[in-house]
């Protein structure tokens, strides 16, 4: 039987009509079926708390999702970051075992990339709210082993899952912050904006040890139990304020950052969900909240709110995450001075401190080097002195229970103009500023009898209206469909071009940038001016199939890392296979140190950055990604020099439960980058992308080619060595032992002089294991970038 559905829309002429919508429920897919979106068909669990269904994230933009029925809470999504058309899309079921979600240009949007060669494959709607897909009685796939930014009763949290908050209220994409196992096996909370990235739970001043908290530990689980407790592998054991049987429970990661328990309470006739437990009570101290360059602030009738430091102005009134910006330019120690805050931190980017120092060395030093936007000041009652600590950048900044105070610099004429406030109440709110669920149902009910006539009215017109909607799209049916895009995700802009569309933008592909082995990059300006990288792929008339290449091109769309390669779209159309970037200033790594532009900071950032970027990718995506050409040429950079991993994804993706079906039917790789693992006929892991990523970094330290001839001379002459032996020998000389000056004798003449010696040592030693020839011994991705951020720690 239909379910309908009461939906209240206002129309641009302030006129109200009421819509009827009915869902149709069935009991679940079985191979070769289908839920469309257009007929709103949907699943419901056996015990009605939950239903699957398309979900509405924006005008025209859909969403697969599992929700509570009678509190329309979405507890899980598909395809959060790449929302369909309702008009003729539809979730199929394939006899083969795959479940896909198909838009209205019958592309494939999202799949479970299962596979089955029994015919009995059925996708069922549990009461846990797991949506489950069966091959008779094994299991094939289910939506707890992918959570988004929800945990169910009993749904397990693991080392290869994450919660991952949505974006805004209204804006279901991929957020700012996450839930995840840390390299050391601590869960933490962790943000990423557009400028920065930290962690900030558990309190990152302090050691794991005082909260309990246990490293290393060999499983990473965690799950919240229907009485409320959340138990982790890590010895975090918390409870809510209602523990016990009872309420229907989630955990969530809410778009503020916080992390939150919640149940489901009868209040008053009507059901809401009330916060039982949250990670961090002081809703300032999570970082990322405000931008760079404000405050935050928290009072009990205000709540939290976010202002700008005086001189500085809001980046973008919609969203916080930006921070503000400076309303001067220059740096000229002449004309500056200090703003006095107190009781306010800023948590991080210090770039050095000084000990028993007064105020006035602190602001001379300060004053003195352009980087430094501020220090804070203050006084250690144990050692008995004075510290500074210099900032040079100013963020996670709150005030409140903080007993120092904060010197910004800023121009003399804005110093004068400066008056020490009260925070009071923001002009604009910060994100995140709800932590109930976002139930959107009409509730209020009136007796107004004028009321009651409007709806009647209201539903006779509507009525009418649905006849005038059907009636055209039974006309528009008789046309043929038209190839050209007809929708736009509301929450992404990656999209599909047209092959005229990208031959027009790059003025018939005249304008070469780069070329490698799967095919030729040129610059183009797309139709909404933007400047974008086209790829051409090479040999496409033999590449994998078209609805392949869609599927694989929409989960690389939707990664998103600071230091990997923003993907705006692609085309396939026939033989013509093209990818659109975004464009990079710098060109690539290979190009700048071919040129020797690249001074010693740099290389090390680039290092850093490199490393970020396949850590995600191995670690922290849904799909497991294999880059297998990791090499300067790949490596891009931007007008910063910030590096961000390019041609990732097109080698390689696998499901994170086959990550041990790794097998190759072809090497991949460039000469003098690749791994013993191709040439032994091994099996190909993550860490062929660590062994190329330790041969960039040996070519960045020496400026030396990994396929150009290293020599050593010897008594019978000169005999050739890899780039890799070359270094050994170099370190260890002839006697076997380390020799005092082995840095100067591998280091890019460059550079030379540059370098801080321990920074060199310690990156020599992370690259040699990278290159290690038995793959076990390599470190992970992951563990380089603890290792590059914190020396000595994996020790």
């Amino acid at each position: 039987m239909a379910t309908p559905f009461l939906v209240l829309v206002h129309h641009h002429k302030n006129t109200i009509f009421f819509f009827f919508f009915y869902f149709f429920p069935v009991n679940g897919l079985t191979g070769g079926s289908s839920l469309s979106a257009g007929k709103n068909d949907i699943l419901v669990s056996p015990n009605g708390l939950f239903t699957a269904g398309f979900h509405q994230v924006g005008e025209n933009a859909y969403c697969f999702a599992v929700w509570f029925t009678d509190q329309p809470t979405v507890v899980w999504m598909a395809n959060r970051d790449a929302p369909i058309n309702r008009k003729y899309s539809k979730l199929s079921l394939f006899r083969d075992g795959n479940l896909a979600l198909i838009d209205a240009d019958r592309y494939i949007i999202w799949s479970t990339h299962t596979k089955s060669t029994s015919p009995s494959v059925q996708l069922q709607l549990h009461n846990t709210g797991n949506l489950v897909l069966y091959e008779g009685e094994k299991l094939l796939w289910q939506s707890f082993d992918y959570p988004t930014d929800t945990l169910l009763p009993n749904q397990p949290l693991t080392k290869n899952t994450q919660l991952v908050s949505s974006r805004s209220r209204t804006n279901y994409s991929s957020g700012l912050y996450k839930l995840f196992f840390d390299f050391d096996s601590i869960l933490r909370l962790h943000y990423e904006g557009p400028v920065s990235a930290s962690i900030f739970w558990p309190d990152p001043h302090e050691l794991p040890a005082k909260f309990g908290r246990y490293q290393y530990v060999y499983d990473q689980r965690a799950s919240l139990n229907s009485d409320g407790g959340f138990i982790s592998s890590d010895g975090l054991s918390v409870f809510s304020a209602d523990f016990g049987i009872g309420p229907q429970r989630m955990m969530r990661i809410d778009i503020d950052g916080n992390l939150r328990v919640y149940s489901l309470i009868v209040h008053q006739n009507r059901t809401e969900w009330r916060v039982q437990w949250q990670a961090i009570p002081q809703s300032c101290k999570i970082h990322g909240i405000c931008g760079p360059n404000s405050l935050c602030t928290y009072t009990q009738d205000a709540g939290r709110k976010c202002s700008c430091l005086h001189g500085y102005k809001i980046a973008n009134p919609e969203d916080w995450s930006y921070g503000c910006v400076p309303k001067f330019s220059g740096c000229s120690p002449d004309k500056e001075d200090f703003i006095k805050l107190r009781q306010v931190e800023f948590y991080g980017y210090d770039i050095r401190f000084h000990k028993n120092y007064t105020l006035d060395s602190c602001k001379k030093d300060c004053l003195n080097d352009c980087t430094c936007k501020g220090f804070q000041f203050s006084y250690s009652c144990d050692r008995g002195t004075y510290y500074c600590y210099m900032k040079t950048s100013l963020y996670n900044g709150y005030q409140m229970g903080f007993h120092n105070t904060m010197y910004i610099k800023l121009p003399k004429t804005l110093v004068s103009s400066f008056r020490p406030v009260t925070y009071k109440k923001s002009l604009f709110s910060c994100t995140g500023l709800v932590v109930t669920a976002m139930a959107r149902s009409y509730e209020k009910k009136h007796d107004s009898k004028l009321l009651n006539f409007v709806g009647v009215l209201g539903c006779v017109i509507g009525f009418i209206e649905i006849i005038g909607i059907v009636f055209f799209w039974y006309k528009s049916g008789k046309h043929p469909v038209t190839t050209e895009q007809s929708y736009f995700p509301a929450a992404t802009a990656f999209r599909k071009f047209t092959y005229n569309e990208l031959k027009k933008a790059s003025c018939n592909f005249s304008e070469e940038i780069g070329r490698g082995g799967t095919g030729v990059v040129y610059k183009g300006i797309l139709a909404d001016k933007r400047i974008a990288a086209i790829k051409k792929l090479k040999n496409t008339d033999n590449n994998q199939g078209e609805e392949e290449f869609q599927a694989e091109i929409s989960i690389i769309g939707r990664l998103n890392h600071m230091n990997l390669i923003e993907t705006w779209g692609y085309c396939a159309e026939g033989k013509h296979m093209l990818i659109v970037y975004e464009y990079m200033e710098n060109g690539s790594l290979a190009g700048n140190l071919r040129l020797g532009k690249l001074d010693w900071q740099t290389r090390c950032d680039i290092a850093k950055g490199t490393a970020k970027g396949l850590a995600y990718l191995h670690d922290e995506c849904l799909e497991w990604v294999l880059h297998c050409d990791v090499k300067p040429h790949n490596i891009l950079l931007d007008s910063n020099y910030n590096a961000k991993v390019a041609d990732f994804g097109l080698s390689k993706l696998f499901d994170r439960d086959s990550i041990q079906k790794s097998n190759f039917s072809t090497v991949r790789g460039t000469r003098g980058y690749m791994a013993p693992e191709w040439v032994f006929n091994l099996p190909i892991t993550s860490k062929v992308d660590v062994f190329s990523y330790g041969i960039v970094i040996l070519e960045m330290i020496t400026g030396r080619s990994p396929t150009g001839n290293q020599q050593r001379s010897v008594e019978n002459g000169d005999i050739e060595l890899t780039l890799i032996e070359w270094v050994r020998d170099r370190i260890t000389g002839l006697h076997g032992s380390p020799t005092k000056s082995w840095v100067e004798e591998i280091v890019d003449p460059v550079v030379s002089g540059e370098y801080d010696r321990t920074t060199m040592e310690n990156l020599v030693r992370i690259a040699l294991q990278c290159v290690e020839e038995d793959m076990k011994v390599r470190p992970s991705m992951k563990q380089v970038v603890n290792m590059l951020l914190y020396p000595g720690n994996d020790r």
